[in-house]
């Protein structure tokens, strides 16, 4: 072999270059095929993202919208019930202030016939008339309460009944079978639409 032919061998031995060119190409290939597969992803994970926030500010808005739906609803509300109870109030005032009125109107003829009834009596000396004057009176006035709810609270022959009677006196039964029953009446009891608003006084045999 001659002198020029064993450099030139060694020269091509001696040139990594040369050698590793194809594999430094593959290499560089692989690198740009990860870089191009990094890009892809990362621009993935960017639209999802941009997708994720545009998803986001939805629902922010829309959820804002309610609030401000439900808060509108809420004042409504308010207001109508702060109204409503202005009103009742109002009404509850005047029905206190005026809730006689039906019955004072109901009582003023009898006033009128009790004014004429005095009347009469500075002239008249007829006492059974009088007193027959009086009675249609007071039947007349019984009738006007009894429509208004008034009902008297019977104690003749009654069973003592401590949700309608109240004791005054107890005395001896004059008979066995008189035993806690009502003997006298001392004031006369009254029940108000089946209200109690005035017990029976009365007197009790035991």
């Amino acid at each position: 072999m001659s002198k020029n032919k064993k450099n030139k061998k060694y020269n091509k031995n001696m040139n990594p270059t040369e050698n590793n060119q194809p594999q430094d190409e593959e290499v560089l290939k692989n690198q740009e095929a990860a870089e191009a597969a990094i890009d892809e992803e990362t621009q993935q994970e960017a639209a999802e993202e941009q997708d994720a926030d545009e998803k986001l500010n939805k629902e922010l808005a829309e959820a804002q919208k309610t609030i401000e739906e439900q808060h509108d609803k809420y004042l409504r509300l308010s207001a109508e019930f702060d109204n409503y109870r202005k009103r009742t109030m109002k009404e509850k005032a005047e029905l206190i202030k005026n809730g006689g009125e039906k019955t004072i109107s109901a009582i003023l003829p009898i006033l009128d016939d009790l004014e004429r009834a005095v009347k009469t009596s500075e002239t008249s000396d007829d006492v059974k008339a009088m007193r027959e004057g009086i009675e249609l009176i007071y039947n007349k006035f019984l009738k006007v309460l009894t429509q208004e709810g008034l009902q008297k609270i019977e104690t003749d022959g009654q069973e003592f009944n401590t949700d309608y009677h109240e004791a005054i006196a107890l005395v001896p039964a004059p008979t066995e079978a008189q035993k806690g029953k009502i003997l006298d009446c001392v004031q006369t009891g009254y029940t108000l639409n089946d209200k109690v608003i005035r017990h029976a006084k009365v007197v009790v045999a035991q």
